[in-house]
């Protein structure tokens, strides 16, 4: 596994936001999770600090500590500049502006930068990437996929999400992935082949208590069948 430095744009979200965007309750936030792609996210460390027991992976934790501040240091300006420049595809309501923005984001990657040596000495930040997890079958109760799948369409293929969703499901009891539009801001061109893919699985589609990219509230619930279904969450 090789990791480009200059295709990286790290952008970390909190503890708050990833309870928002994938509808997790306080009790499902002491299962075993494992965050596929967290990057620089603060959610590992603010969830693990409260008795949470979250491993995360990202290629990015190839890097150490000082090239990922240099790379977040690099790509922050032009990120806020980027968003500016389409603020109509945001909602600006929890997050109030592109300023608001910048400074919950730098939040999260600091307090996720203090925990990061540490975190990898833990074995809470782990370089690897799907479609591929280095975990043993049914290792954990949830596997959480933020900003990536469905998002960059674009980029990863239709096989890249089956094979990334397979391997998800494999080591852990649900799978979800939050949000389901592409980088566009338009329903992801592979979300209704999914549904039909794993519709032997048990699917859910909620709509939860976050919106940022504008008609981005939804998040993609797939249980093994041997899960419990509903909000209480798949057993420990």
């Amino acid at each position: 596994m090789s990791l480009k430095y200059k295709s990286v744009v790290p952008w970390g979200r909190s503890l708050d936001e990833y309870k928002r965007m994938f509808d997790l309750t306080e009790d499902e936030l002491t299962l075993r999770i494992v965050g596929c792609g967290d990057g620089p996210a603060s959610f590992n460390i603010e969830c693990n600090s409260n008795g949470g027991q979250v491993v995360s992976i990202d290629p990015l934790y190839q890097l150490s500590k000082v090239e990922i501040k240099k790379r977040i240091d690099e790509t922050y300006d032009d990120v806020l500049r980027q968003t500016a420049a389409n603020k109509e595809k945001f909602v600006w309501d929890t997050i109030t502006s592109v300023e608001d923005l910048g400074r919950i984001r730098m939040e999260a990657m600091n307090r996720f930068l203090e925990s990061y040596e540490e975190g990898k000495r833990n074995q809470n930040y782990i370089p690897a990437m799907l479609p591929s997890l280095p975990f043993a079958a049914k290792t954990f109760d949830l596997a959480l996929s933020s900003h990536f799948l469905f998002l960059y369409s674009d980029n990863l293929t239709y096989e890249f999400h089956v094979e990334s969703i397979t391997e998800m499901l494999r080591v852990a009891k649900e799978v979800r992935i939050f949000p389901l539009l592409d980088v566009n801001g338009k329903k992801s061109p592979y979300l209704e082949k999914i549904l039909i893919e794993f519709q032997e699985k048990e699917l859910e589609i909620r709509s939860v208590d976050y919106e940022f990219q504008r008609y981005g509230n939804e998040v993609l619930m797939i249980r093994n069948p041997s899960a419990i279904s509903g909000r209480e969450s798949p057993s420990k």
